[in-house]
């Protein structure tokens, strides 16, 4: 395996091979070529098209080094049809020498017509010997990072498929009755081929990851991560949990103070948890809802329920300006209900901190709310049965456990409710929390119109300060939003500071609020309660307001270099405006000239007021690790597998993990360890 041959000692060279998930014989062999080259057959040179990728072989005649139009190397290759020019930007003297005149040489590499001729760029080049045999199978070529060489990942690789102590890297983990139904191919002859293809197999089918072989692996890869999101779901369902039963008096209470009524969605989901809360078993529950649908509110009925039991809540969220938003907002609701509110931040003085913990650990409070400070190790609960989490996927998994691991006692763990304003497409949700009950608030409240957004370029500023300043005097307010604070020499983006003083210059008239990162949150409180009561009417802001925060009366945002966020990023903040009686206005300002990426975010977020629809065209450009957060939280992701191309695939699997859990569950373990080994640990949460 990679250790046996990497010396134990040499931690930065396994640390290397670690980034690339290679830590042992088994990742060696699950580490598949990225593309292949075929070195089974040579062209002669009169028979080569343009474009064609082709390996040829002959002598070189000539070589020299030319100036013009910039420095590299020309060297002439002349076989028994023709002659090509090989070209070198980058070369060393040694390559000059090695390659000397009458050296025989083999290339592979694309063809182009160039000044001289026809021509190689840098081609794979090698000295060979008349006659050499050509190879016996297409060429692998590996994904490798900086200070793993291609040619010794080959080597590692060769060396744990043909290693004996090895053979059970390669053995069957699924039963036969599964690879009858499902027509799998074998695994050991999938691997075999995908690392070592015959001369015969297709290119094409292999490039697209579309031959038999493929589809083994991706079936495969697939099928770990719905058996081991199952596995944890049945072993959820056999747990422990506080039983919440619904009694409708502070709930009820709750429903009558907040003067509107529920949507129908929001009504559905808060049965849909009120009904999980009322069994003995944890309950794991990811609520998804679109900007300004209501979440909180069902939130709040969930950890009423929990209360009404005897039963203390904690609530956590990513930042403190939205931990400090929820504390206002749901102290509002509950104290005149006589439910005791804290709420705990590292910003927090001493004696603060101290007294709310306090209430905490006597339960004295029912209801916690802060951010990561909630799961340090100084906060004891008294007696925790329900964990609401905003945004669960900005936060690590090791943090979503300790706060979880709070209300552990040795026989029941405390009901989980995740929460997500950013909606997850019904394919990543159908994967990556195949083990979680999922709620879904797709409506939002009556009269609530979607935002316009409007793009404008960098150069029709003086526009932008015209509808400002009209917005400001008919007595709404507006944000503008700043991606940095400091200035970046690299990115050159106008700061929220340098913004802040050229706006007060530029509205003398107007009553001007800075907000970012970097305030005390008492400043941030100080800004934010002066924004809500209409003391301020213009701010500005970096994106630390992007979730949660909620003032009716700002009917206009302006996004400053816009074309540098992300689409899930300038969703949210779009979200933040036309919560009240007028419509909101969300100004995208970009410079010119765009990126092809840039382009298309725009394009998106201007053409489609849908969260789910923009979750959907995120996931094609970005991928699931990055909409998911899942790259910082460490999900294992999917390798292989491109669930948008693969839907299909994902319902077989799905089909299929639920027979082998049925009726061949000793399959299961070792199929899970083979593909996640310790990963599918991060799946219980």
């Amino acid at each position: 395996m990679a250790s046996a041959v990497i010396k134990p000692g040499n931690q930065s060279v396994r640390g290397k091979y670690s980034r690339l998930g290679i830590d042992n014989a088994s990742d060696l062999i699950l580490h598949f070529p990225i593309r292949y080259e075929d070195e089974t057959h040579l062209c002669t040179i009169k028979d080569v098209s343009e474009g064609e990728v082709v390996q040829v072989e002959g002598v070189i005649v000539s070589s020299e080094i030319v100036s013009q139009p910039r420095r590299q190397w020309v060297c002439q290759v002349k076989d028994s049809s023709g002659m090509l020019f090989i070209r070198f930007l980058n070369f060393y003297s040694s390559q000059i020498k090695a390659y000397a005149i009458g050296t025989r040489v083999r290339l592979l590499g694309k063809i182009r017509t160039g000044f001289r001729g026809i021509e190689m760029i840098h081609p794979k080049c090698r000295i060979v010997q008349k006659g050499d045999p050509l190879a016996n199978t297409l060429t692998p070529v590996c994904s490798v990072i900086t200070g793993v060489s291609r040619k010794t990942l080959s080597k590692l690789i060769r060396q744990a498929l043909s290693c004996p102590t090895h053979e059970n890297h390669l053995s069957e983990t699924l039963p036969d009755e599964i690879l009858k139904h499902y027509r799998l191919t074998g695994f050991k002859e999938s691997v075999l081929l995908l690392h070592h293809p015959p001369p015969d197999a297709s290119v094409h089918l292999l490039q697209t990851r579309r031959h038999p072989a493929w589809y083994r692996i991706k079936f495969d890869e697939l099928l770990a991560q719905q058996l081991s999101m199952r596995l944890h779901y049945h072993q959820r369902r056999r747990g422990h949990a506080p039983l919440l039963l619904k009694q409708n008096r502070l709930t009820r209470a709750l429903l009558d103070l907040l003067g509107y009524e529920l949507t129908c969605a929001q009504k559905r989901t808060v049965s849909e948890i009120s009904r999980d809360l009322a069994t003995p078993h944890p309950m794991q529950r990811l609520l998804q809802g679109d900007v300004g649908s209501g979440k909180i509110a069902v939130a709040a009925l969930a950890a009423l329920q929990a209360i009404e039991n005897e039963y203390q809540v904690a609530l956590m969220a990513p930042t403190e300006v939205l931990a400090e938003q929820h504390f206002q907002k749901l102290s509002g609701w509950f104290v005149p209900l006589g439910v005791t509110v804290v709420w705990l931040a590292s910003s927090q003085k001493k004696k603060q901190r101290h007294a709310a913990l306090t209430a905490i650990a006597t339960g004295e409070a029912m209801l916690a709310i802060g951010t990561h400070a909630l799961f340090q190790e100084t906060v004891v609960f008294n007696r925790l049965g329900l964990v609401i989490m905003d945004e669960q996927h900005r936060f690590g998994v090791h943090q979503r456990l300790a706060l979880r691991g709070k209300g552990a006692k040795a026989d029941f763990l405390p009901h989980q409710l995740m929460m997500s304003a950013t909606p997850i497409p019904r394919t990543l949700s159908m994967s990556y929390y195949a083990d979680l009950d999922l709620s879904v608030i797709d409506e939002l409240p009556p009269g609530r119109r979607p935002v316009i957004t409007k793009l404008i370029a960098e150069n029709r500023r003086d526009e932008i300060i015209m509808r400002i300043r009209a917005a400001c005097r008919e007595g709404r307010q507006a944000y503008w939003v700043c991606p940095l604070i400091e200035e970046s020499e690299t990115l050159q983006l106008k700061t929220v500071l340098e913004t802040f003083e050229r706006l007060n210059l530029i509205f003398p008239e107007l009553k001007t609020g800075l907000i970012h990162g970097r305030l005390t949150m008492q400043e941030k409180s100080e800004v934010m309660a002066r924004f809500k009561q209409g003391e301020i009417q213009l701010l500005i802001a970096t994106s630390v307001i992007e979730v949660g925060v909620d003032i009716p009366n700002a009917s206009l945002m302006v996004i400053e270099h816009a074309e540098r966020m992300g689409l899930s990023q300038l969703h949210q903040l779009r979200g933040r405006i036309g919560r009240g009686v007028d419509a909101g206005i969300c100004i995208l300002l970009y410079q010119k000239p765009l990126s092809e990426m840039a382009r298309l975010r725009l394009k998106i977020i201007f053409e489609h007021s849908d969260g789910f629809e923009i979750a959907r065209q995120d996931l094609c450009l970005r991928g699931p690790g990055e909409l998911l957060g899942a790259r910082q939280s460490g999900l294992p992701m999917l390798r292989f597998v491109d669930l948008e191309q693969e839907k299909a695939l994902l319902n077989t699997v799905k089909n299929a993990a639920e027979e082998i859990l049925r009726h061949f569950p000793q399959f299961a373990s070792q199929h899970i360890r083979r593909w996640l080994g310790e990963k599918h640990f991060y799946l219980r949460v």
